[in-house]
């Protein structure tokens, strides 16, 4: 390291600066300690929302600051809580600004068994005043499981044996979401396996199981302790599907056992809980068939004889009738002279009514009533030709006034619709013309790609006689007296009165080089 000054005049230590010394200190611990490994008692554990960890490590009477980064925290083996006893394992440092040291922590474990023994009887008291472990809060197994998920490790015996297991008692679909069952991974995968088997869809693609069994061989509690992390106990609490715990031998228990719908003491054990035998399903619903034809039997048998106890109480049908039709033979005898009776008492009271009347009487208020009604029907015509020649002077009025709006509504309609139709007929002309001369004029683009002026562009000619006929063969233009050439830019005539241009003669080669000089 290097001095600032000089040192002061009679003394001999030498002058260094803040960051000088602070960066001696930080060598001189790590170059002293290194890596080292510490037992304590974990106190003020912080998450902080970056993912590092601060937390505390101490005895009796002294205290050390850790620091877990958030890439170290994710490969921790136990999640730090205050008053757990454990080992850490890290690299000592300082933190200058603060003149502090601390422990990076990258590996922690717990310390003895009784330790996390503590531990998860604190976690199961938490869990248990939340009333997790509640029996109301527990569902029913289904009777008998379209599909079963199984949380496990798809090597090893366990889930062997629980697939062999519902071979023999009831065969079944059976969804595996394979998982580590031990170490640091295992809390998460089997947390997550538990909940994406609910987050399943119903009649989706991959069928939702119906009930779960996260499953798993014996081992020591530190094998099993992933299924004692709160993690997994709040998933499998929080499950929809029933499910049955299956973790360890029968004297193993962890904290999944107790948020569970049901405990099996084997994975064995579970899958005989899942599913029932076939074969006693099938033995007993024989002996229900047998029951229920016996049954059947027996009761159409006895309904039988007690119809046959009560038909020989009855009389006999004749017997019940003789009564009624001796009582509907007296009635019809009696029916024609009730009927000319009646008929007598019914005539003799209408004539009785009938003289009662007086002809002169009658008559007299007939012609009184034609009186009243010949003057009413005088009254009542002139009435009604007055009514009629009113009603008709305003008929025609009506009429007249009605015709000439119609007549006019008719002509300006006419001529509103004679308006429209010239219209169209101007724009259907306009159209035509349009038509006919975009056609006229692609024929003439035709008409003069295919012509012989575009043939005489690139490079031929056509040869005619003094009578505008088209030669096309030697011999024919060698007959004739006097041609005319037409090229591309203009007619070029030969015959008798045009001479022929002579054509050079080729200058020959030297013989030799010669000479440059």
């Amino acid at each position: 390291m290097d001095l600032i000054d000089d040192p002061a005049v009679g003394e001999n230590a030498p002058e260094f600066t803040v960051s000088e010394i602070s960066g001696a200190v930080k060598k001189t611990l790590e170059g002293a300690f290194g890596r080292v490994r510490i037992r304590g008692e974990l106190g003020r554990v912080v998450i902080a929302r970056s993912g590092h960890i601060y937390f505390d490590i101490k005895d009796d009477r002294n205290v050390l600051s850790c620091t877990t980064w958030k890439g170290q925290a994710s490969r921790l083996s136990v999640r730090p809580e205050e008053g757990m006893e454990v080992v850490v394992s890290g690299k000592l440092s300082t933190f200058g600004p603060q003149s502090k040291y601390n422990l990076n922590v990258d590996e922690m474990t717990v310390a003895g068994e009784g330790a996390l023994l503590a531990m998860l009887e604190k976690r199961k008291a938490a869990l248990n005043a939340e009333g997790l472990f509640d029996a109301p809060r527990k569902k029913a197994l289904p009777y008998l499981p379209d599909v079963i998920g199984v949380v496990t490790s798809p090597t090893g015996a366990v889930i062997r044996d629980i697939l062999h297991r519902l071979r023999d008692r009831f065969p079944r679909k059976v969804l595996i979401w394979p998982v580590a069952v031990q170490g640091k991974a295992c809390a998460s995968e089997v947390a997550n396996a538990i909940r994406g088997f609910n987050a399943m869809t119903q009649g989706g693609a991959i069928p939702r199981p119906d009930l779960l069994i996260v499953a798993r061989g014996g081992g020591s509690i530190e094998d099993l302790w992933g299924f004692n992390e709160e993690i997994v106990a709040r998933a499998a609490a929080d499950s929809d599907i029933p499910l049955i715990s299956a973790v360890g031998h029968e004297t193993d228990t962890t904290l999944i056992d107790f948020v569970s719908d049901r405990r099996a003491p084997t994975p064995t054990a579970a899958a005989e809980m899942a599913v029932p035998v076939r074969l006693d399903l099938l033995a007993w619903l024989d002996e229900q068939d047998a029951r229920l034809s016996r049954a059947l039997t027996t009761g159409v048998g006895r309904r039988k004889q007690r119809l046959q106890d009560v038909g020989r109480l009855l009389g006999r049908p004749e017997s019940l009738t003789n009564a009624g039709r001796q009582r509907f033979d007296l009635w019809e005898s009696r029916l024609p002279q009730a009927l000319i009776q009646a008929i007598g008492r019914k005539k003799l009271a209408l004539t009785e009514a009938s003289g009662a009347l007086k002809p002169t009487l009658l008559s007299r208020s007939v012609r009184d009533d034609l009186r009243r009604l010949q003057g009413l029907s005088e009254r009542l015509q002139p009435a009604l030709l007055r009514r009629v020649e009113g009603q008709t002077r305003t008929l025609a009025t009506v009429s007249d006034r009605l015709r000439a709006d119609v007549i006019t509504r008719d002509v300006s309609r006419k001529g509103t619709d004679l308006g429209r139709q010239s219209q169209r007929l101007q724009d259907a002309n306009k159209r035509i013309l349009a038509r006919a001369r975009d056609r006229v004029t692609a024929l003439n683009r035709l008409r003069e790609t295919l012509g012989y002026k575009r043939t005489l562009a690139r490079g031929y000619a056509v040869v005619r006689t003094q009578d505008d006929v088209v030669l096309t063969t030697r011999k024919a233009a060698k007959a004739a007296q006097n041609l005319e050439i037409e090229f591309a830019d203009g007619k070029l005539k030969i015959g008798a009165g045009t001479v022929a241009p002579k054509p050079k003669k080729p200058v020959a080669p030297p013989t030799d080089q010669g000479s440059l000089f």
